[in-house]
């Protein structure tokens, strides 16, 4: 609802895993009732993905949630599918040079890594090495509030 109110130019085409997520995209949706606002689809980056076209993808708070294929597999979909100089856009926490970038972000990490070993923090270097590999450029890293950070590629 945020994007789409705030860049009414473009079309939003939501995407979670979650049921209780999608249901809560479809209640925030009705009530804002924005014309760029697609209804939700279910998509496990995981999962096969429906063939659907789109010149941007935005994954917010994702790949530290989730196992390190996901961040594989979501690169391999943006350089496939992306169209030439197609954005994808990243947010989240992040660590530098292997190291965190702020005491909350290292507690934030231990706590995710007691919900699930395999999910954490990622270093920023390998998610763009991961980029890299599947023909994505970086553009740019805007350091955000509460220690976060925008990633932005380009295919």
């Amino acid at each position: 609802v945020h994007f789409a109110s705030g860049l009414p130019h473009l079309c939003w085409q939501p995407t979670d895993a979650s049921a209780r997520a999608l249901a809560s995209i479809v209640a925030w949706r009705e009530e804002a009732s924005f014309p760029n606002l697609q209804a939700p689809l279910a998509l496990d980056v995981l999962d096969p993905w429906p063939e659907v076209t789109f010149d941007s993808l935005v994954a917010i708070n994702l790949i530290h949630i989730s196992p390190w294929r996901v961040t594989s597999e979501l690169m391999l979909q943006a350089g496939r599918r992306l169209p030439k100089n197609g954005v994808l856009y990243l947010y989240g926490p992040y660590k530098r040079g292997g190291q965190h970038t702020a005491p909350s972000n290292e507690g934030f990490d231990v706590q995710l890594k007691s919900r699930n070993p395999i999910w954490g923090v990622r270093d920023l270097e390998a998610v763009i090495e991961e980029a890299e590999r599947n023909g994505l450029t970086l553009d740019k890293v805007v350091e955000m509030p509460a220690n976060n950070l925008s990633v932005v590629f380009r295919r």
